[in-house]
């Protein structure tokens, strides 16, 4: 049993008594050689930060704690479990929060925190993403881990006091975990927060993306960013997204009607032509912009999705929450402070940049999952790579050569 085993791109596996050895194999993303969209040659538009993650974005740090465990036939509070949390802090594990702004396409779903983030305009700690039923846990258990690690700045004479309202989003893993048993614990909310790291950031089948199915493929977490310049200056977008959304027939990949394509390798369970999933898409940049402008910016990643064939279904949950690392130190309960904005009229290439790599996301999660089976033997199966390929090859859009710009 393997006890907080950190592995590159912040993936964790956990050794819990009553779980074993949980998960996917001891090896990190690099080691299982996993690739990514643009290694196979599809084709994507824009200029990809070193990572082609999230990270890109200096000073922010993702963590994972995976829970894979057991097999067959489903025992509520014993198994299988296939499930997880994932954090997003976007100044790492230093206190310093940021300007924000929300937006849902469609509301069947949650994000906790989002009143006072309209209201404040204001994030004031991590975005952690679980599945639907651990979104309590995962909300007390961040509130505690920030008051243990003094993750705060209170008033002078007023050390521990202490509040705060944790944005927790989630979606639903009940197809293949036993999402009723609620396996996330407090430790494995602590676990993926204490193991955030910067760089490349882990994809497919883990944290809370590990039971995640998305157009009728498994699923899970994807990243990717873009650089843009605007005038002199050069900044970055990054997007993560936790994709459980989708029904075969719309699903596209760079413009090619991939689900047309192969419609078979469905889920072994459930009606193919009914989309109920959801999608949690986390933007972040480090231009400086106002919370207005980050709910337009966050009202964009919409575009990314749509391009991959979402139409945001009545049980869908499409929440985004876009936030920026620009204006360092600007938060103060005590003082005022001087600001860099940047106007309105200079933001196109910001919201291009968010469509962009809220598309790649997608397939990067989509590239990175591997086939699972879960609860009573429920499958979803992984995209095949070869055939993506041969997809898009009929159509014209493969590139050959699979010399893209970043991984």
């Amino acid at each position: 049993m393997r006890a907080f085993s950190k592995t590159i791109g912040a993936l964790l596996l956990l050794g819990v008594a009553g779980f074993g050895t949980l998960g996917l194999a001891d090896d990190d993303g690099k080691k299982l050689n996993i690739a990514r969209a643009r290694d196979l040659g599809v084709p994507f538009d824009g200029r990809t930060g070193p990572n082609n993650a999230i990270t890109d974005v200096p000073g922010i740090e993702v963590g994972h704690t995976t829970l894979i465990s057991g097999d067959g036939k489903l025992v509520v509070g014993q198994g299988p479990v296939r499930t997880g949390v994932t954090a997003i802090l976007p100044r790492g594990k230093t206190y310093d929060p940021v300007f924000a702004g929300w937006f849902s396409l469609n509301g069947n779903g949650e994000m906790t925190g989002t009143t006072w983030v309209e209201e404040s305009g204001w994030l004031e700690g991590p975005v952690m993403i679980t599945n639907t039923h651990s979104v309590g846990t995962v909300r007390d258990a961040t509130i505690e881990w920030a008051f243990e690690r003094r993750f705060f700045k209170p008033l002078a004479g007023e050390e521990d006091t202490f509040w705060m309202l944790p944005v927790v989003a989630e979606t639903y893993d009940g197809d293949l975990n036993d999402i009723n048993g609620f396996h996330v614990k407090k430790e494995h909310v602590f676990a993926a927060l204490d193991s955030a790291s910067d760089g490349p950031v882990a994809e497919g089948n883990v944290g809370g993306g590990t039971g995640m199915i998305t157009h009728g493929f498994k699923g899970g977490i994807g990243t990717s960013s873009r650089l843009v310049t605007i005038g002199e200056t050069d900044y970055t977008v990054g997007v993560l997204v936790q994709s459980n959304y989708g029904i075969r027939e719309t699903f596209a990949v760079a413009g090619t009607p991939v689900g047309r394509e192969i419609s078979d390798l469905q889920t072994t369970y459930g009606d193919h032509n009914q989309e109920n999933g959801s999608i949690i898409i986390v933007v972040a940049t480090d231009a400086p912009l106002l919370p207005h402008q980050l709910k337009r910016l966050a009202r964009r990643a919409a575009m990314g999705i749509a391009r991959n064939g979402s139409y945001a279904s009545n049980g869908s949950g499409d929440i985004f929450i876009a936030f920026s690392t620009g204006n360092p130190g600007a938060w103060s309960r005590e003082e005022s402070a001087r600001l860099d904005i940047l106007p309105n009229d200079l933001m196109s290439p910001l919201f291009r940049a968010t469509v962009e790599a809220t598309e790649e996301a997608v397939i990067n999660a989509l590239v990175a999952a591997r086939t699972m089976t879960g609860i009573n033997g429920n499958t979803a199966h992984a995209l095949p790579h070869d055939r993506l390929q041969a997809a898009l090859r009929k159509y014209g859009r493969l590139i050959e050569s699979g010399t893209q710009t970043a991984k």
